[in-house]
This record gives structure tokens, sequence and C-alpha cells, in this order.
């Protein structure tokens, strides 16, 4: 039996064993609302992410749609990739919410529902925009940082913050000195709650508070924020810095009884055949990049604990994290736990640098499709482009003609293109190939993948139309515009965002609650 009725489905989701919720549909229709456990997967990315989502083929999948039949081509794929336990709910998401079960908005909901548990409990110490406008005016400004990736950063900043992200400011706190109050802020609330407590827990010195719905929160005091920001390099630790951050590591791993293992038990774990195991080298980028682990994804501690759905997609898995001293994958942990993972916390040594890489799961061989260069395209006068870009891209600029439409909506596109040759163009070559076999197998035998890309196009003179209307937003379902432009001056939508963020935890009802394994002072 490969479908599921929704009682029975949500059953298995909450029944405590290993299982990956998949929601196949785009990424739109995903922040639209979808059920709190789901793991974003469109689709459309389904063969380039399935392996590092899901890294057991034995693993149970459960498939969630829009009731389209999206989830039975899915299947399908998968099965092709090597996983043997794939279910899909019936009826899809529209069962879902007619069943009455919670349907949540928005990106990352179970790791920013823990960010809000824990500001009820841990009551960290916030500090509103206008008192830190006040504090900086009278001289008393407080070590300001920003707990967010450099990328985000760089975006948009409080004026005065320093980029020093969640896990690497406990990491190098050292490095300040004696700074009597740390402010931490992040774009909105739950990298600003779930830092400012962390430090809290490292046990340092003065005093920690979160600012107040972070960028947001100062934008809607009627302040502006800094743009097209250049963070800085972290600060560097010496011996004792690196000492400090050990002995930090130790009292916290001691206070909340977190699991320590070695390479030793990372081998063992990784070739136990009934356990999903991930491995995440949860150090700086640049660390990453400097001193490789073979072993391990990289996913920085602090994003982890935010985007936790964006690497992990097994409820009930392990997780083994690996840092040089172990605090930041002990701040990690702390988090983690609470989400329903087992964790453990490694230190890097010689021993784990020479672990092998894992061998690639779920990676389907790119199908051996039809293509045609950008020149050839040119000369087929009766061929039908379609453009299957991110919707963004193709109002950008896309080539006069072409159709724009995504993976779910190819039939119905394909139905209306005529008979001539279909040609399909993606934001890379192998997905252009896997999408072509898709029309090859809905009965387009004529269809054909673009070798070469959009601007090759446009450089073998195809006419080109640019800032396009279309697709417009209700049909670009590949698009999250669930308050997109928050961070863009759209103050009615940071309103909106930052309600929807703290009427999270109304939302769950008993079942959902009780998935999260809280800890309490």
């Amino acid at each position: 039996m490969t479908s599921l009725g929704v009682k029975d489905a949500r059953t298995r989701v909450h029944g405590g064993q290993e299982i990956a919720f998949l929601d196949i549909r785009e990424a739109g229709q995903f922040a639209e609302g979808h059920p709190l456990f789901a793991t974003p997967l469109p689709f459309s990315q389904l063969e380039q992410r399935i392996g590092a989502l899901a890294p057991r083929l034995t693993v149970p999948l459960l498939l969630i749609d829009n009731g389209d039949g999206v989830a039975q081509r899915a299947h399908r794929r998968l099965r092709e990739i090597g996983y043997t336990d794939i279910r899909w709910i019936e009826g899809g998401m529209p069962a879902w919410e007619k069943a009455g079960y919670p349907v949540y908005k928005g990106v990352n909901v179970p790791s920013k529902t823990l960010g809000e548990m824990a500001e009820h409990i841990w009551r960290p110490k916030m500090m509103t925009a206008d008192e830190l406008a006040q504090a900086i005016a009278e001289g008393r400004a407080p070590a300001f940082f920003d707990a967010r990736p450099a990328a985000e950063y760089a975006k948009m900043r409080v004026p005065g913050s320093v980029c020093l992200p969640n896990g690497e400011l406990a990491h190098r706190i050292s490095t300040l000195g004696d700074a009597p109050q740390v402010l931490i802020t992040c774009a909105g609330r739950t990298r600003g709650i779930t830092g400012a407590i962390g430090l809290m827990l490292t046990g340092i010195d003065g005093s920690v508070a979160a600012l107040e719905n972070g960028t947001q929160g100062w934008a809607l005091s009627g302040r502006d924020l800094e743009r097209d920001n250049r963070p800085g390099p972290f600060p560097a630790l010496d011996a004792a810095g690196l000492a400090a951050s050990r002995k930090r590591a130790e009292a916290l791993i001691e206070r909340f009884s977190l699991q320590e293992a070695n390479c030793v038990d990372v081998k063992r774990m990784m070739g136990e055949l009934d356990r999903t195991t991930y491995v995440f080298d949860v150090r700086s980028p640049d660390e990453a990049r400097g001193d490789p682990l073979a072993v391990a994804n990289h996913a920085a501690s602090g994003q982890l604990v935010q985007a936790t759905d964006q690497w992990v997609s097994v409820r009930n898995s392990r997780l083994i994290l690996c840092c040089d001293t172990g605090l930041r994958a002990a701040l990690a942990a702390f988090w983690l736990g609470q989400l329903g993972y087992e964790v453990l916390v490694v230190r890097i040594d010689d021993a784990l640098r020479d672990l092998p890489e894992r061998p690639a799961v779920g990676s389907p061989a790119i199908p051996q499709t039809a293509t045609v260069s950008a020149a050839e395209l040119l000369a087929m006068p009766n061929a039908t482009l379609l453009d299957m870009r991110p919707s963004p891209d193709f109002r950008a600029s896309h080539v006069k003609g072409a159709i724009w439409t995504t993976r779910p909506g190819l039939p119905e596109t394909l139905a209306r293109s005529g008979g001539g040759p279909v040609v399909i163009l993606a934001d890379s070559g192998d997905r252009a190939r896997i999408f072509a076999r898709d029309a090859a197998e809905l009965g387009f035998a004529n269809s054909f993948a673009l070798s070469d890309g959009h601007a090759a196009l446009v450089n073998a003179g195809a006419e080109v139309d640019v800032d396009s209307p279309h697709p417009e937003p209700s049909e670009a379902i590949d698009f999250p515009w669930f308050v997109h432009d928050r961070h863009d001056g759209n103050l009615d939508a940071s309103r909106r965002y930052l309600a929807w963020e703290t009427g999270l935890i109304d939302q769950l009802d008993d079942v959902e609650r009780a998935e999260y394994r809280l800890v309490r002072p």
C-alpha cells in the first residue's frame, strides 16, 4: 500500500519513530500553509536534494502534495533512486486541512516555535529600539552583535551592529574583553532570543539582552537600517581564548547532560543500517573550507538551530555535531535536543579528519535526454521553449515567446504546447535534462533539454523581454510570497510577520506540543 489516509499519516508523523515527512509542493505553496513538521522539498528540486535530506534509503518517507497527483510522480522518481519505504497522503494538503489539523504559514516553523517557547521559559532580557537609541545617545552603547550569517547581515543591519552569528559569539566572547552589556539582534525574534539565552547559559560575565523584534523592530520604530554592509572577519582566538571556549563547553555539557562521542563512535554510528545519522561540521564557513571534514556536511551552529529543516528531514534521527572546542556543537545540541533529535557533540581531532567522505545516497544518474544548443534552438522556428527557471529570473529576463512553468505544472503546460518540438530551459543543464525526461514520459517524445542556459540564448541573439509582470503572484507557486517584502521597507508586512511569529505557540495542538522536549532552568 503506497497511500495513507490523513489520520493514519498524522499518527505516523507523531509516532516517535524515524520518518521523513516531505512536503513536495513548491516553495510558495509551502509558505502559505503546511503541517508543522513537514520538511519543504519541492518536486522541482527532488533529485538534487533528497540524498542530503534523507541519507538512508530504507527510512520511511511520507509525501504530501496538493492533492494533484504530484506525489505519485515523486514516488516513482524516489523508487528509481533507491528509496524503499514511500507513502503519500491521500488527498494531500487539502485533505489535511479538511481534517482540521493545524496548518502553519512561513518557513522554519519548528525552530521558530521553539524560540518562542524558550522565551516564555527563560525570559531573556529584551531591549527596545527606543532604549537602544537612548543608550547610544547617552554613550552607554552595549557591545552589539547581529546573530545572522554574513549574507543576511550584508543586506541590512541595525546601525552599529557587528556580524557575529549565534555559536560564534559564544565561542569568541573572550575577544571582547570586559563588556558590561551584550546585545544580540537578528531580523526578527528567534535568533535574538536563542542567542541571548545561549550566551547566558555559557556563563559569561555581564548582562545579555536581545533587541526586541530585531531589524524589523528598529524599522518599525521609524529608524533607518543600513544596507549593503560588508561584514568583517570573525575575531581570531589565541590559545587562552580556545581554552576558555573549551571550559565553557565542558560546563554546558555537564549542566545539561549533553551526549558526547568520539571518532570511533562516529564510525560505528554511521554503519548502523537501521538508524539515520547526520554528521555536521558546525564551525564557521571559513574554518570548514580551510580545515574540511570529509565525513560531515557543513551547517553553521546558529543556522542549524534556526533552519533545521533545511538540512534535516528525518524526525527522531541522530545528529552528530562537530567543532574544535565543543562549544558551538554543544550550544546547537542544547536546542536541537529540544526538537526531538538524539544529538551528540564531537570535538574535531586528526582521527575525525581522516574519516572518508560518506558514500552518496539518493544521487540519481542524470538522464541522457536529447539536447540542443542555443544556436540550434534559434534555428527551430516551430519549437516551444519552456522556461523552468525560478519565476523571479523569468520576470527579470526571458526569451520572447518562452512559456514559464514549473515541474508540477508540466503536464498542463505541455498539453497546450501544440505538436512541435519542446525545448526545456532550467537553471542548470542537469535539471533541464531531468525535466525533459519528464516531458518525454508524459508522451512528448520530441522533447529536448537546452544544453546551455539563458545567457547563451541572449548571446546567440535571441530577442528578450525584461521586467515582465508574468508569471503573476497567483501563478508563481515557486516563490514564498508570505510577507516576502518585510525586509524591504514594507512595515505592514513586518507587523504581520511579528504577529505571526508571536502567535505560533497558540497554534499548537496537544500532539504537537508533546513533540518538544523543553529544557527548563
